[in-house]
């Protein structure tokens, strides 16, 4: 049986590997298993969400409202942006898919950060586009600028503050780098750590209204699968000019977004009080990790989301370090596919960070 030959050249994503999976190959009580891989907030999501969708169960038998009012009417007041510059995907990553599908092809080229969100890289391959890739390791809007003049890329993505290593661009450079961009070229802001950002540091604030007025050809996204606590909602959502929201609607199968998802992120975006206090505590606990790496001489890179990437030494081998720590109950994601000898450890609670360097210190 013959398949679009695109698939040849795509890995398969690996997703955070889950609980169940762990208590099923090591027999490990799910009480005695912490998983800090996939940057869930480990407060859960807000106890008003979790009243909302228990009270619209009984609604389930009926399509969702596809216009998606409440949640583009919450998200548009939040923002001070139109609704008609709002789409909303299941997961901020079904709206790249339609980014990629609406822009690239086998002809175009797309231009990414050396170490990013591996998604970016798939769907592209999926219609055929030429991956383009920076040297550096975290971004480097120069580089970023020398290969834009040299390969004329379609789209190109900026994912501030970056997945899988926590590093954020100022936003006033990032302004400078879009006026130098030509109109037709897309470029991707991918925002879904930007709550934490903004906390850490005004200057990595990217507003989404500032990009969309100033610049056409930007989309921002972001999603409700980090602070808001809801990744298993799978909500998130892209604010551009109104000519890109068209287009990508055009890409948006119906009723992409179930009914639970849509009051569950509409609910939570009222709840200023749960997502302030996740993000607080993301950051106390944050120093202890500086603290870790120091005393464990390893290097940390500054992270401005919810999560740290601790690089381990020569000597240490990350892939050696994820599996022992899964034997023993703790989930957390080896970056040596990213060609990194290093961890990526999510923030979780003050006992769960106990567990952590618990055993991380028997290894390490």
């Amino acid at each position: 049986m013959k398949f679009n030959k695109h698939l040849e050249s795509i890995k398969t994503y690996e997703a955070g590997k889950p609980i169940e999976l762990v208590v099923r190959e090591f027999g490990i009580e799910p009480k005695d298993i912490v998983k800090l891989a996939s940057n869930e907030n480990p407060l859960g999501c807000s106890q008003k969400v979790q009243d909302a969708v228990s009270a619209i169960v009984k609604n389930m038998a009926l399509y969702p409202d596809d216009s998606m009012i409440k949640l583009k009417a919450g998200l548009s007041k939040r923002f001070d942006v139109e609704q008609k510059n709002i789409i909303i995907g299941s997961g901020s990553d079904q709206v790249i898919e339609f980014i990629i599908h609406a822009k690239a092809d086998e002809n175009t080229k797309v231009l990414v950060n050396s170490v990013t969100f591996a998604m970016y890289e798939i769907y592209a391959k999926h219609v055929g586009a030429q991956i383009i890739k920076t040297a550096s390791q975290e971004h480097n809007l120069d580089e970023f600028y020398d290969l834009y003049k040299k390969e004329n890329p379609s789209i190109i993505f900026l994912c501030t503050p970056n997945n899988p290593t926590g590093d954020a661009i100022d936003a006033a450079d990032m302004m400078s780098f879009l006026e130098k961009i030509d109109e037709d070229t897309l470029v991707v802001v991918d925002g879904a750590y930007m709550e934490y950002a903004k906390y850490a540091d005004d200057k990595k604030a990217v507003e989404p209204k500032e990009l969309i007025e100033k610049f056409k050809n930007v989309i921002y996204l972001g999603t409700f699968s980090k602070a808001y606590g809801l990744g298993g909602m799978r909500t998130g959502y892209g604010i551009a000019d109104e000519l890109i929201i068209n287009e990508l609607y055009k890409l948006r199968p119906p009723f992409n977004i179930t009914t639970l998802s849509l009051e569950a992120a509409s609910v939570a975006l009222e709840d200023e009080e749960f997502v302030n206090k996740s993000i607080a505590l993301n950051f106390e606990q944050m120093k202890r990790y500086k603290e870790f790496a120091n005393e464990q001489k390893l290097d940390i890179i500054e992270s401005y989301t919810n999560f740290v990437t601790l690089c381990l030494n020569q000597n240490q081998n990350s892939t050696k370090l994820a599996d022992d720590l899964l034997r023993r109950g703790m989930i957390v994601r080896d970056l040596a596919g990213y060609g990194m000898n290093a961890i990526r450890v999510t923030v979780g609670t003050s006992e769960q960070n106990d567990k952590f360097f618990e055993l991380a210190k028997q290894y390490l």
